[in-house]
């Protein structure tokens, strides 16, 4: 949400389609164990029971986090809503979250869409990255820099990356975001 602040300042967020790709520490140490020790027994060919998560989370994603709340969403993408509403101090914000346990250790990603009242072309958000406290931008595509979990593990800044204009509705902003 850190990410998306410049964005609603300048140019007011009315919708957000966000996918995160969240690591196993968000399940404590326990999520942290079961990725090391089921990716072991994995690559051993062994067999592993789960007793973290519902799935295998070692070379796998899982798309629930939470429990079954409200028209099939989990408490996890709900609490995503009502955060992203409050931190914005705005109910009117759509938000249509989809969150994911990934593979990874440490950091949470994301997957952003925002569609703005007024255009923002992707110089101008960049620019409102760049100069926002405790944002970071590594956005250059064809150099192949944009955030990745293992480069930002253990920084407290939100990395932010792969901007870009989205090209199925007007006023669509899309980009990657990282954040331990």
């Amino acid at each position: 949400v850190v990410a998306m602040k410049p964005l609603h300042e300048a140019a007011t967020i009315k919708r957000v389609i966000v996918s995160t790709y969240q690591a196993t520490s968000g399940a404590g140490v326990a999520g942290e164990k079961e990725l090391e020790e089921g990716s072991r027994a994995a690559l051993a060919g062994e067999p592993y029971k789960n007793t973290t998560f519902s799935h295998q989370i070692a070379f796998n994603l899982i798309p629930q986090i939470g429990s079954p709340k409200h028209e099939g969403y989990t408490s996890e993408e709900m609490k995503m809503v009502w955060e992203t509403q409050k931190i914005f101090n705005d109910d009117s914000i759509k938000v249509c979250p989809t969150c994911v346990r990934a593979p990874v250790t440490n950091c949470h990603s994301e997957s952003i869409l925002v569609e703005t009242e007024r255009k923002l072309t992707v110089a101008e958000a960049r620019k409102l990255f760049e100069e926002f406290p405790g944002i970071t931008v590594l956005d250059d595509l064809s150099a192949g820099l944009y955030p990745l979990p293992l480069q930002c593990s253990g920084k407290d800044d939100v990395f932010v990356g792969r901007i870009r204009e989205d090209i199925s509705f007007d006023n669509g902003l899309a980009f990657w975001c990282v954040s331990d």
